[in-house]
């Protein structure tokens, strides 16, 4: 089946994002495998939804025709799973930016996580944190963070359908999540600990799902480029 693929034609390709990849890392990477192993110039290739170099996890890949689809897939919901660590935070709200500060958590309670959880279930106002590919004045939020200027960022409608707590070993938190598109999961980890009157982070962070795609059914960019490199060249009308 892997070798009637067309990937000129369009194709949706399921990937696992590892760690440390941005998500532009895996198109990169599959773009040029195809145009070698297609013996190619240029070949349309995009991603249908941002993930952090600090998760891991589903990634949806669009090849030729199928790139116009990209939009249609940008706005399914999403599912997460991942840690959310209270007692100290951050300025980037997840573990690329070093702890800044540290709160005491010996008052905290297993009841008092859940009751969170449970009001943050439903639509709500969140701000995107200063670390994020939002524009500012044209320029990406993140690097005029990193350069030290100040940002501003206007909040956000979104809903959180799904907010399930598995497993609380204060401080760490382990969460699943099912939100809406435009859902920052590390806005959710600093929103939590806002409400504890408290702090927190996120420290683990793995996409599971993107409308009915799963995880379960993606393949690694190793798994891809073996696929790649086995394609027939004469086979790509």
């Amino acid at each position: 089946m892997m070798n009637q693929l067309n990937f000129l034609a369009g194709e949706v390709l399921l990937v696992h994002k590892p760690l440390k990849w941005t998500s532009f890392d895996v198109v990169n990477k599959l773009r040029y495998e195809l145009k070698q192993a297609l013996g190619i110039k240029k070949i349309k290739v995009g991603h249908a939804g941002t993930l952090d170099p600090l998760a891991d996890g589903l990634l949806i890949i669009c090849t030729g025709k199928k790139t116009k689809e990209i939009e249609s897939f940008m706005g399914l919901e999403k599912t997460y799973t991942g840690t959310i660590t209270i007692g100290s935070t951050t300025p980037s709200y997840d573990l690329e930016t070093e702890i800044d500060q540290t709160f005491p958590i010996d008052q905290i309670t297993s009841d008092q996580v859940k009751n969170i959880a449970a009001t943050m279930t439903g639509e709500y106002e969140q701000y995107p944190p200063i670390f994020s590919a939002k524009k500012v004045k044209g320029k990406k939020a993140y690097d005029l963070a990193r350069a030290g200027e100040e940002v501003k960022l206007k909040p956000k409608l979104v809903e959180i359908s799904l907010f399930e707590l598995p497993q609380i070993q204060l401080p760490k938190i382990d969460f699943r999540i099912k939100c809406s598109k435009g859902t920052y999961i590390r806005s959710i980890a600093h929103d939590f600990g806002m409400l504890l009157k408290n702090g927190a982070h996120l420290s683990a962070l793995r996409r599971e799902a993107i409308g009915k795609y799963e995880l379960s059914q993606a393949k690694t960019v190793e798994e891809w480029i073996d696929i790649i490199r086995a394609l027939d060249r004469n086979n790509i009308d």
